[in-house]
């Protein structure tokens, strides 16, 4: 757990990584977690805890990719909505038919576009896949069109909504631990703190491979990779 740089941090690391890690794995606030460590003799301030997971946990969930086991190449894609700053804002997720995480993205708007940058990133992680299924968005299908030309293969659309019912349960997962954060204050925070949630389910999930990590708790699975930042 000593691997991070806490350069001008007065907390020590394993401080920091239980609240982050207890933040992005079960429905607490920020004020939550300050009483939960006063009870146990830590007097931390809930704005410290926030500036640490806005900090780290996009650096794990850099780590965390590096560590990710395959996914398949049948996909399910959809978005849902998460507020930043009292305005909604898109999260453009995909699993594959067994419910593994394929990738996700924040987005300010729902459009073809932003659908494209969503399966771009995606693919350029986890390589093409043979088929997408999605609902009946037109902005969705316009953004696969997009990546379809030119490709000899091309991806194989299914727009039959009980196909994403796989996806919309992932959803829940997500949503419940963002339920009680009420309200992300910026579109980076949002971003940074969402990166994490998805790390933790993914964990949850038997997605990340690190030697021994079968038989490690999820909080350690947690711990192992942040101990890989440099």
């Amino acid at each position: 757990m000593n691997m991070l740089n806490t350069k001008g941090l007065r907390f020590p690391i394993d401080v920091i990584l239980v609240c982050i890690r207890w933040y992005v794995t079960y429905p607490l606030s920020y004020r939550h977690l300050e009483e939960i460590m006063q009870e146990r003799g830590v007097s931390v301030d809930h704005s410290s805890i926030n500036r640490w997971a806005i900090r780290f946990l996009p650096l794990i969930e850099k780590i965390s990719r590096k560590h990710k086991r395959p996914v398949g190449t049948s996909w399910r894609m959809d978005e849902t909505y998460i507020k930043v700053k009292g305005a909604w804002k898109y999260l453009y997720r995909a699993v594959d038919k067994e419910g593994k995480t394929i990738d996700f993205l924040l987005t300010a708007k729902r459009d073809m576009a932003a659908a494209k940058r969503f399966f771009d990133k995606a693919i350029a992680a986890h390589g093409t896949p043979e088929k997408v299924a999605m609902d009946k968005s037109g902005a969705n299908k316009a953004a696969i069109d997009a990546v379809n030309v030119g490709w000899q293969m091309p991806i194989i659309v299914r727009q039959v909504k009980y196909l994403n019912n796989i996806v919309e349960q992932d959803h829940r997962a997500i949503k419940r631990i963002t339920r009680p954060m009420l309200n992300f204050k910026s579109f980076g925070s949002a971003r940074n703190i969402l990166a994490g949630i998805e790390v933790m389910h993914m964990i949850r999930k038997g997605q990340i491979a690190i030697g021994g990590m079968n038989t490690m708790s999820f909080a350690d699975q947690f711990y192992a990779l942040a101990g890989q930042i440099r």
